[in-house]
């Protein structure tokens, strides 16, 4: 299995364009320390990619990415498909930049589906220009990501956090509560497993299990503390709070992640005010010495 990291950054992107916060101003005067919508995009086959999470900057994600570019034949893309996590706008507003495609396969729970149906009308809205064909992402057990292909794909329930457009939309049809899961990809041909979590607001046994069986582990490092979002002003809730587990101090997730198996243990979904967004914040030694990584833009992960 082959991964692409496509972006690392939490919601508004690094910089976000109405900060100055420190993480933001030495972006802009570096460029090397600029962070896209955190995504990943999985090898499902020669020449067949599904992209994780859709998000505003998908098309820039895509050019910066060569396995990604369009063949010889007009039109002939190597994005087969979307997996969703969620319905967030940061992981959803990338949906409409792909409407120039004949048919836009889309993976994704019965919750997510339900608010981008009833919430955002993205079918109505796309159907001029696309036509979106769904596939239910199983959260009780792993499924086929393709019929006869390679890898399967199963969700993980880590939060029942609605959007904010969908905390007053009724129960649609086929809703199944899952709001915000983890990503657990197995490759069949040589068992080789990732999880992927950009939003982690409890740490479930299953997803216990699913990380201690995977050969590569990427989660949500939003917040590097619980009291960050608060103490630089961007909130007035606690990373908690705001359904992202931090990274140190209690309930932290870089003690869990230590204790991980997996060859590979990486943080994506980086805000604006995390110290790791600077590459020379003492952060990334302390979390190196227990073999954790902070993910960088347009990595490629060989499992």
């Amino acid at each position: 299995m082959r991964l692409l990291v496509l972006g690392t950054a939490a919601g508004g992107g690094v910089p976000q364009w109405n900060c100055a916060c420190p993480g933001c101003a030495a972006a802009r005067v570096e460029p090397g320390r600029r962070r896209r919508h955190a995504s990943i995009a999985v090898e499902a086959g020669a020449g067949r990619w599904y992209i994780v999470n859709a998000t505003p900057d998908i098309g820039e994600q895509i050019e910066e990415c060569g396995p990604l570019h369009p063949g010889p034949e007009r039109r002939a893309t190597p994005v087969a498909g979307v997996i969703l996590t969620d319905a967030e706008l940061d992981h959803t507003l990338g949906l409409p930049r792909l409407r120039e495609a004949e048919a836009v396969r889309i993976v994704a729970t019965g919750a997510v589906r339900g608010a981008l149906s009833a919430g955002l009308r993205l079918d109505r809205v796309l159907a001029p220009y696309t036509r979106l064909t769904w596939t239910d992402l199983a959260v009780t057990a792993p499924g086929p990501l393709e019929e006869g292909g390679p890898l399967e794909v199963q969700g993980i329930r880590v939060s029942g956090k609605r959007p904010r457009y969908a905390v007053d939309l009724p129960g649609a049809p086929g809703d199944d509560g899952a709001w915000v899961v983890a990503l657990r990809i197995r490759d069949r041909r040589d068992g080789r497993a990732v999880v992927y979590a950009p939003a982690l607001g409890v740490w479930p046994d299953e997803l216990d299990r699913a990380v201690k069986d995977a050969d590569c582990v990427l989660v949500d490092g939003t917040f590097w503390d619980d009291e960050e979002p608060r103490r630089t002003g961007c909130s007035s809730r606690t990373s908690t709070e705001m359904g992202h587990l931090p990274i140190t101090g209690p309930g932290g997730t870089a003690e869990r992640l230590a204790d991980v198996p997996a060859a590979r243990r990486l943080y994506t979904h980086l805000n604006n005010t995390n110290p790791l967004v600077d590459p020379d914040d003492a952060g990334h030694r302390r979390l190196a010495a227990s073999g954790i990584e902070v993910a960088r833009e347009r990595m490629v992960i060989e499992l």
